[in-house]
């Protein structure tokens, strides 16, 4: 549906900043209305914050309606947010707001969705929307520098301390903001239980008195008038469960199939930044489009390590990459190239992001990353971006197909290409043609190998790319690595009438 993402994604520190102004203009009577997978309740917004407690129980006090659902996650003894969640929701609620921790998910399942919808009953030309990546949580504040947030959540020892973090996440105004009231809209009043799957948790709340039953919430306002020129498509995953979502009975996997469509029009590029890209069920679709068409390059971004480490967690963690890379690599080797970041002192950057753009026609920003959990198993939102306004710079349509480049698409993957390769704003011309930007893209990052590898001789090279080497795995290893990945780290949440039929 018609909106206004902007002309690139806010990012991390930017987010954060602009999430404070929108939140801080809410008057009495508006709504703020949020869902996460951590929330930490001390996380400064900006360097002399807020916090984001503090942020959303001001707003609260102040009149505004305040309803959140947070994953209700598993014990911090795990490395989960369990404790942290709770004090989010408890804080806030205290405020005068509600926020809910939320159970509703298959086993070993999660609520991944990360979106904050602001709505003005009043002003609906106010209204505004943020979705993406990044978590109300710590480590979350860096930019485009990547030099970490000071607030860090413990990560692999292969990080620095307070590691350097690379997300996005969209603003949307226009009647999108509706469709993503309605996401939110649909969990809240879902009639199932809020911790149904889980009877410990089930009896502890009650000890503790915990809020679990959801209140009504206010009308929902008209979705505000046309705001750009970006149609705006929702996309979702919820899985197939026992006790089936009211708004879902079957699951969703809209998600998995904007992917799949979007990715049969590829024709020369397909961009991509993934946490994971460990799946070799999505590798397959990446795969066959590199075979239909010779001409067509891929490029991922993806973390040099796992967040994790550990004899028994780091091999499942693996796994699923290398799987998927070398699925792809083996249908078109030469047309295959997956790059890991590191900032300028030469300390690897965690990817985070969720963003893909193919053919500068079609972009998404989201929570779902490119593996089959996010696909079918955990609650995930991503927004699909195509823009009507065409950009007119050569080649106009990159694709051949009449669909022509479009301006947000290209302008989005030019802005992350920049950052990545060291480019001031207007130094990117020979990145606009796929066949180009690959060039320039693998030289940067071959530059910067040679560097490392000759013992950093001389100036360091510009870019912050570095060509991905996936770590490769003993037979023995992967004899119980691989069933560990698929049945836990990697499930699936479809229907098996639709595993059957290998449908997502």
């Amino acid at each position: 549906m018609p909106g206004q993402p902007g002309a690139a994604p806010d990012r991390r520190a930017t987010y954060f900043d602009r999430l404070v102004d929108e939140v801080e203009a809410l008057e009495p009577g508006d709504h703020l209305l949020f869902t996460d997978w951590r929330g930490d309740a001390d996380e400064c917004m900006r360097p002399e914050g807020p916090a984001i407690a503090a942020l959303f129980g001001d707003a609260a006090r102040r009149g505004v309606i305040v309803k959140g659902l947070m994953w209700r996650s598993h014990t911090d003894k795990a490395s989960y947010s369990e404790e942290e969640n709770h004090r989010l929701g408890a804080e806030a609620s205290d405020a005068g707001g509600e926020v809910l921790l939320d159970q509703r998910v298959r086993r070993a399942g999660s609520h991944h969705q990360k979106l904050v919808v602001l709505r003005h009953p009043e002003h609906p030309e106010r209204d505004v929307a943020f979705a993406g990546g990044i978590d109300l949580c710590r480590s979350r504040r860096d930019d485009a520098e990547h030099t970490g947030d000071p607030q860090a959540l413990p990560m692999s020892r292969c990080y620095s301390p307070n590691p350097s973090w690379h997300d996005a996440q969209l603003e949307l105004r226009g009647p999108v903001v509706g469709a993503l009231d309605t996401v939110f809209r649909e969990r809240w009043n879902d009639p199932t239980s809020l911790d149904v799957h889980n009877p410990i948790a089930r009896l502890r709340d009650a000890l503790r008195g915990a809020d679990l039953t959801p209140d009504p919430l206010p009308a929902q306002p008209p979705d505000p008038s046309e705001a750009g020129p970006h149609t705006v498509q929702v996309l979702r995953t919820y899985p197939a469960i026992r006790l089936p979502y009211s708004f879902a009975p079957q699951g969703e996997r809209s998600v998995a199939r904007g992917f799949a469509k979007a990715l049969r029009r590829a024709r020369r590029l397909i961009y991509l930044e993934d946490q994971y890209m460990w799946s070799p069920h999505i590798a397959r679709l990446l795969a066959e489009a590199l075979r239909r068409n010779p001409q067509l390059h891929m490029i991922v971004v993806v973390p040099r390590h796992p967040d994790v480490d550990g004899a028994l967690a780091l091999p499942p963690n693996l796994v699923g990459r290398v799987q998927a890379i070398e699925l792809c690599r083996k249908a078109a080797p030469d047309r295959v190239h997956v790059f890991d970041l590191e900032n300028h002192e030469g300390e690897a950057v965690y990817v985070h992001a969720k963003v893909a753009v193919l053919d500068d026609v079609w972009a998404s920003v989201g929570s779902a990353n490119l593996n089959r959990r996010s696909w079918s198993h955990d609650s995930e939102l991503t927004c699909a971006v195509l823009d009507t306004e065409r950009d007119e710079r050569e080649p106009t349509d990159p694709a051949g197909l009449g669909d022509g480049a479009r301006t947000f698409a290209r302008d989005l993957r030019l802005a992350l290409m920049r950052e990545h390769l060291d480019r001031r704003p207007d130094d990117d011309d020979d990145l606009l043609d796929p066949d180009s930007a690959v060039r320039a893209v693998t030289a940067a990052a071959a530059a910067l190998d040679d560097w490392y590898a000759t013992g950093r001789r001389g100036p360091r090279p510009p870019g912050r790319l570095s060509t991905h080497q996936p770590e490769r795995l003993s037979r023995l290893t992967r004899l119980w690595a691989v069933p560990v990945y698929r049945l836990i780290y990697d499930p699936d949440g479809r229907p098996w009438r639709a595993r059957l039929r290998h449908r997502w």
